[in-house]
């Protein structure tokens, strides 16, 4: 028999050679590993967008859970209700795409239709949900640039005064906001006499494109320049022989020759309508009727948070002056059937807004073009005033 003190001697040396051939295993396997990837052909790699995609959907608090487990000090970022993650949930949850605890993930691939619910809603405005997001239609460009009749009552006020208040703050000659209008012939059924099927709300001039003008003119009243572009995307598109689907990929050259002739630009404003009724794009405020509107990040824009930013703060101060006006700050679903990035990603400062629905008239959006202008106007003033302190 051996010895107590021998036994024990014994045992840590066999405790160490076990952890040293770990170790030299691993480190072994490390290299093994290294040498793969950085030989194997490229097209073959994992690029860091497969990555991205992998880990997409996993709880930020993952994450800090796992440098928690190396740095105590992360543990205090997580929130208090924050439980232990399942290793088995996340390693599934990456593998397959599929949520163990949400549904949505599983049936947004398999039934049509479906997965334009397999999406987040940064910030839901009153009565936004799942079911009454912005719908982004595709219609054939044969049929949008049908000549259609279209009539514009003779009380709605086209022009909008553009006279600066005396002691009103400006940008002198500064065109600091970029204006413009990817799907420009989106137009509205009341103005659009015998048309009835919102796919076919199309014209080439009583369109979207008169709330960006009023949009422009009410900003000049609040002493803040713009640059209004008057592309015509749909002609452009013609012109190309390309589908309406490719309609930010047709516009993109024009909005980065804007830029780069105009390095005053500070924010981007991408106008357009959706194809929702009436119920979910209306808003009565003091007796009269707004079209509502939300703000859409593109979900493939690797930086978006800035966007997000930006229309965070919008909708904050909306709801401040105009409850309710706002459906909130809004994602598109990823994937096929979107474009997912809205070029977006060629400013910080770029936002895609939906201004009421395809059956909002023109008083309507005029008014929410208007209250748009002076919620931005605050904000650009303020962040002026700060940046100048």
């Amino acid at each position: 028999m051996l010895e107590p003190h021998r036994f024990k001697s014994n045992h840590k040396i066999a405790n160490y050679v076990k952890k040293s051939a770990i170790y030299v295993v691993s480190v072994f396997i490390l290299f093994v590993l290294i040498g793969v990837i950085t030989t194997i052909s490229p097209a073959l790699r994992l690029s860091s967008n497969t990555l991205t995609n992998w880990t997409s959907e996993i709880e930020s608090s993952t994450f800090m859970y796992l440098l928690g487990m190396e740095n105590r000090i992360f543990m205090d970022g997580l929130p208090p209700e924050a439980e232990i993650p399942n290793l088995s949930s996340t390693l599934f949850q990456i593998a397959t795409s599929i949520q163990p605890d949400d549904p949505r993930s599983l049936l947004g691939n398999e039934l049509p239709g479906f997965s334009i619910y397999d999406s987040e809603i940064f910030i839901a405005g009153e009565g936004t949900n799942y079911t009454n997001l912005p719908i982004e239609s595709s219609p054939p460009l044969e049929e949008v640039l049908k000549d259609r009749e279209a009539v514009v009552d003779e009380g709605v006020d086209v022009e909008s005064p553009e006279e600066v208040p005396e002691g009103t703050p400006t940008t002198g000659g500064r065109e600091v906001v970029f204006i413009y209008n990817t799907h420009n012939y989106e137009s509205f059924l009341p103005h659009l006499p015998g048309v009835t099927n919102p796919n076919l709300a199309q014209h080439s001039e009583v369109n979207i494109s008169l709330v960006s003008e009023r949009f422009s003119s009410a900003l000049k009243k609040y002493g803040i320049g713009n640059q209004l572009d008057k592309t015509d995307t749909m002609k452009l598109l013609d012109e190309k022989n390309m589908e309406y689907w490719q309609s930010y990929d047709a516009i993109r050259a024009n909005v980065q020759e804007a830029f780069s002739n105009n390095k005053d630009i500070q924010y981007v404003f991408d106008f357009h309508r959706d194809s929702q009724g009436r119920e979910e794009t209306t808003k009565i405020i003091e007796g009269e009727a707004y079209a509502r509107i939300a703000f859409v990040i593109g979900g493939e824009n690797a930086n978006y948070e800035k966007n997000l930013e930006i229309a965070t703060k919008l909708y904050k101060l909306m709801q401040e002056k105009y409850p309710g006006l706002s459906r909130g700050v809004l994602p598109p679903k990823k994937g096929a059937g979107t474009d997912g990035v809205f070029n977006q990603d060629l400013h910080e400062n770029a936002l895609t807004v939906e201004v009421g629905g395809v059956e909002n008239n023109l008083e309507e959006l005029y008014r929410s073009a208007e209250a748009l202008a002076e919620v931005f106007s605050e904000l650009y003033w303020d962040a002026e005033k700060v940046s100048s302190e």
